[in-house]
Parts: structure tokens; C-alpha cells; sequence
């Protein structure tokens, strides 16, 4: 009788929302379902579309805040826009934060090496392109692949997409926990304990913990023999390293309603802290004019394609307190 109560007060819930959708989004509604292949029950699309809504008019509120000069950054609609907060956090954001840390190397700040005012690793030719976690909290996988990758590239002259896949099904002896969250370091000692990890092509990413790990070592594409962490907040180690070494793993705070909706723009401000739990790869750094002024960012891939963001990157303040505690928790491979 409990269950059925609680059915009727759902569907009840959904008209009253039904009823207070705006008709003047119908349009909106239906080009963004068709454009990110959107379909849902009919018992919940209103539900749906009234978080669609919500976060809609907040993207716009803030776009229009840009355009008097409150913002650095533009936000857009994207295909995360039928989902509460709590539901992307839950899905999406899987780094988890380690009680307490390995004992590895550090990277070494030098006083007299003078970094290039600008790096990007892309056209050099160590960065694939941009991957898709999916609903799946893998973002750990991705950001170590994308280092493991870079390293790869290095060494021999070849650009090959490393498996997220690999590492979500066969690192969980090392604490990682595939869709449900990982640590970064913990995928790279995998790699150094397994002696290699598989291609995106001979072990492909199923959005989902298969449960059995089908590593095979004829299929060996990358190995690492160590890792090296970044003294924690530290941006100017952390931009040594990126100068010097390649694509460096990092990790950020991506909770903020603003970040989730980044489209475009040096992205900064108090939205995010440094509590950081969503890995992303740092591929280069660079200064762009921002309101008649030079703004230095850090460039950082993520992995959740090139719908989000610029073409699937992110340009986020550097040098300026360590925004979304960015130098919180990088490092990065040895081959």
C-alpha cells in the first residue's frame, strides 16, 4: 500500500511540473534532445525537462553577468543539462582524495630553469583526442591514460590511445574502484606492477565495470616504471613540470553549477575550493587577453567530449591561489 501511495504522489508530482514547464522552450527542448539523442519515459520526461529548465535560466543569468563585465567566462547548455547536482557529482566526478599519500618522488623545483611563456603539448603531438567517460566515475582512468600516453609519445615517436577500460577493470588489487572512483597514482602502479596496460583499439571502453580484468600482454602498448608527484600547491613547480616533462595528471574541484556548463573563457572565481575530486589532464599553459589585460591559464583536457568546454578543454586561471586547487594533486609517469 506504501509503494502505491508513493506511485501516485510521483505522478502527481510530475503534473504539477508538467504544468509549470515553459511553453516557450518547447523548441529548445526538443532541438536539445535531438541534438544529444535525449529520449525518456513519458512518466519522467517532465521531470526532466523542468531541471533542464532550472538550469537553463541559470546559465543565461550568468551570461548576461558576462556581458556587464562580472564574468571571465561563458557558460552554455550542454548534455548535462537534464541532471540535478547530486546526480552528476555522483556519476561523473570520481577522484578520490587519498587519506594518506604514497611515498614517491617529488619533482625537484629548479631556481635556473626559465620556463617558456607558453606551452602546448597538442601541437607537439602528445595528446590524443578528446575521450568520453561517459556516466561513469572514471575520470581517474582518463587522466592517467592521457599522461601515460604523452610519455608514450615521448619515448617513441608514437601517439596511441591508452585503455581506460584496462585500468578500470584490472586496478582494483591496487584501491581503485572503476566507475565508482580511482586515484591517479594508483592506475599509474598498476601499469608499473602489470608491466604494460592495452590500446583504446585491444581493449576498448565500456562505460562500466565489466568486473573481470582481460589485460593481455601480447597487446602491450605502454608501460611506466615510475611516477613522480608535484609538491602540493605548488603552480610553479606544477608549471616546471608541465614545461619539462609533458602532459601532467591533475586534479580539481569540478562541483560548481559553472563548471559543469563551461563553455568558453579563462574560467576563475570563489564557485570552486580546493578539495578537489575530478582528474583532468594538464597539457600546456599559456596568456590571453582578458578585459584589456594579460590573463595566464593553465590548459587542461578533460573527458567529457568536445561538446564541453572549448572543444572539450578548459582554460583555468593560473597563478592566481592555486584556482580549484589545480596543484593540489599532480603528477605524472615514467616510462
Amino acid at each position: 500500500m506504501l509503494k502505491l501511495d508513493l506511485a501516485f504522489a510521483f505522478v502527481a508530482l510530475l503534473v504539477t511540473l508538467s504544468h509549470s514547464l515553459d511553453s516557450a522552450l518547447e523548441e529548445g527542448w526538443r532541438s536539445w534532445k535531438i541534438f544529444h539523442r535525449k529520449t525518456y519515459p513519458q512518466v519522467t520526461e517532465a521531470f526532466r525537462r523542468t531541471i533542464w529548465e532550472k538550469n537553463l535560466r541559470k546559465i543565461e543569468q550568468h551570461n548576461l553577468e558576462h556581458s556587464l563585465g562580472k564574468h571571465s567566462y561563458l557558460l552554455q547548455m550542454n548534455h548535462f543539462g537534464d541532471m540535478t547536482d547530486e546526480e552528476f557529482h555522483q556519476l561523473i566526478n570520481g577522484f578520490i582524495l587519498e587519506r594518506e599519500e604514497e611515498k614517491v618522488p617529488l619533482f625537484q623545483h629548479s631556481d635556473t630553469f626559465e620556463v617558456p611563456k607558453e606551452v602546448d603539448w597538442r601541437t607537439k603531438g602528445y595528446v590524443t583526442p578528446v575521450k568520453n567517460q561517459g556516466h561513469c566515475g572514471s575520470c581517474w582512468a582518463f587522466s592517467a591514460t592521457g599522461a601515460l600516453e604523452g610519455q608514450v609519445f615521448k619515448k617513441t615517436g608514437q601517439l596511441i590511445s591508452l585503455s581506460e577500460q584496462n585500468l578500470v577493470d584490472c586496478s582494483k588489487p591496487q584501491g581503485n574502484h572503476g566507475c565508482s572512483g580511482g586515484y591517479i597514482t594508483r592506475a599509474f602502479r598498476y601499469v608499473q606492477i602489470n608491466r604494460g596496460i592495452n590500446s583504446e583499439a585491444t581493449y576498448p571502453y565500456l562505460e562500466r565495470d565489466d568486473g573481470l580484468c582481460h589485460y593481455n600482454p601480447l597487446n602491450k602498448a605502454g608501460n611506466c616504471t615510475s611516477f613522480v608527484r608535484i609538491p602540493r600547491g605548488s603552480e610553479e613547480t606544477l608549471e616546471q613540470a608541465v614545461a619539462s616533462v609533458g602532459p601532467v595528471s591533475v586534479a580539481v574541484d569540478a562541483r560548481a553549477f559553472t563548471f559543469r556548463f563551461y563553455h568558453s573563457g579563462v574560467y576563475s572565481g570563489s564557485c570552486c575550493s580546493q578539495m578537489v575530486n575530478h582528474a583532468m589532464l594538464a597539457v600546456g599553459y599559456g596568456t590571453s587577453q582578458q578585459n584589456g589585460k594579460n590573463t595566464d591559464y593553465w590548459l587542461i583536457k578533460n573527458s567529457w567530449t568536445e561538446k564541453w568546454g572549448e572543444q572539450g578543454y578548459l582554460r583555468l586561471l593560473k597563478g592566481a591561489g592555486n584556482q580549484c586547487g589545480v596543484a593540489n594533486r599532480a603528477s605524472y609517469p615514467f616510462l
